[in-house]
Order: C-alpha cells, then structure tokens, then sequence
C-alpha cells in the first residue's frame, strides 16, 4: 500500500532532507525505521521539499509504500515510536498509487524567522539574530517585488528553468521575533535564505527598497550569492493538489 504523512523536525543536527552516504539525515532515518517495520525491507521515502542542512520543517509532506500488516493507524504510531526526538510523523493515511507529493503539491510555503534583539542562545537556536533594528515596512514593500512569475537565476542556484512563480511575500513583526514568509509552487535551490538576505539588508538601510527590482533583473548573483543561514528557515506547510501531469518543482529550495 502506498501511504503519505506529514513529518517535523528541528533541522539543527541533520545534514538535511536527502539520502547522503555516511551522514545523518531525515530521509535514512525514516527509510531505517520503516525496513524495520517491514520485514527488513528498504523502501524510498519521498519528499515533498529537499531542504538542506541546517533548515526545519513544520509541514513537511513524505510517502512510501508499506508491505507489513500494521493497520493505518497502528502504522503510524508504530513509525513514530521509532524516531528520534527531533523528528516526528503524523496524520499517516493512505494514499493512491504512485503518488509522489514532490510531483503532487500545489505550492510550498516557507517561514525565515529573525530575532530582531539582543543576543538569545534560545531564541537564535533556530533564527537569525539581528542586533540593529529592521524597518519591517520597508522589507515588505521591497518583497512586493518577488510576487509574479520571474526568472530567478540571481537568487537561486543553476537551474534548466529558473522561472518560479511566488505568490506571496509577507513581513511581520511581533515583538522582536520578525518573519518573513514565501510561498511558491516551486523554487530553486537557495532561493528563500538569498531572498532573505536581500530583505535584511533592506530592513537595515543598506539597500533602497527599489532596487530589490533590478537585483531581481540582474545578470549576476544578487549581493554576490549571499544567503541568510539555514536555521532561521522552516518548511512551515506544503499543500497538495496538482493537476496530474504537472511535474514541475523538481527542485526545490535546500
């Protein structure tokens, strides 16, 4: 039976999402678990966002076919009493053949959070800390002009088609916690944390808003490829949906 489910984890000790040989990371841990709930037996997990090293996930989305007795329900339970404390499975159910929520999901959405105050071993685990205060305005103004679909070849890593479509960009502060949400149907490898850095910069008065625009536009990597660190970034939710046949989104923000 095929089956899907949501997972969670503090990205902090993975050396992200993917299968990488000798290395710590969610998908070997979830694809060891489940060959011991089958007999021995190694199946793909399949994921609907590759994130790197470093980033976290709220709303991941994963499948995998399972050969063993367990019911639904027990399988899910059994599953994730079999994960180490910082990732978790849950809302497993079955899911229709060859389902693949990579190929399936209708966008991603992404939270980078920002610790806008003084320095906080706990709050800064998993955010960036930044010590000058952020004009939250001006960043939202300036995310406006990521919303539509652009060829994002300076802000992300090499890609056959560069061109995403991001529907939304929003900017809140709370306190001193800011945040900064993306949502897309697909995006490139590093895009969200480049974006991110282009937007602090913004927030601290050492970039005009307009210009995010022609960094956008440019031929180059915008701020020379610099990217905001991984551990303020969270997968926050991945809603599925896509037309059958739509394959795009292979790569996917890491």
């Amino acid at each position: 039976m095929r089956y899907r489910a949501r997972v969670e984890y503090d990205g902090t000790d993975f050396a992200g999402f993917q299968v990488n040989p000798g290395k710590r990371t969610v998908q070997g841990i979830l694809e060891t678990a489940l060959a011991r709930l089958g007999n021995g037996v190694e199946e793909r997990v399949d994921g609907a966002g590759r994130t790197d090293a470093g980033v976290h996930a709220l709303g991941q989305v994963i499948a995998f076919t399972y050969a063993g007795r367990l019911t639904e329900e027990q399988l899910g339970r059994a599953l994730d009493a079999l994960l180490p404390p910082d990732l978790s499975v849950r809302d497993v159910r079955q899911a229709t053949a060859g389902f693949n929520p990579r190929f399936a999901a209708r966008y991603r959405e992404y939270r980078y959070t920002v610790w806008n105050g003084p320095r906080s071993p706990i709050h800064e685990r998993a955010a960036l800390g930044v010590r000058a205060p952020l004009d939250t305005a001006a960043m939202e103004r300036a995310g406006s002009a990521f919303i539509g679909r652009h060829d994002f070849r300076s802000f992300g890593a090499t890609d056959r088609s560069p061109v995403r479509t991001v529907s939304m960009v929003r900017v809140r502060r709370e306190g001193r916690l800011v945040t900064i949400d993306v949502r897309a149907e697909s995006f490139l490898r590093g895009m969200v944390r480049r974006m991110v850095a282009v937007l602090i910069e913004v927030g601290l008065g050492r970039m005009d808003e307009t210009a995010v625009g022609a960094a956008l536009a440019g031929p180059g990597p915008a701020l020379d490829g610099a990217a905001a660190p991984a551990k303020g970034l969270c997968l926050r939710r991945v809603a599925l949906g896509r037309r059958p046949g739509n394959r795009n989104g292979e790569h996917e923000e890491r």
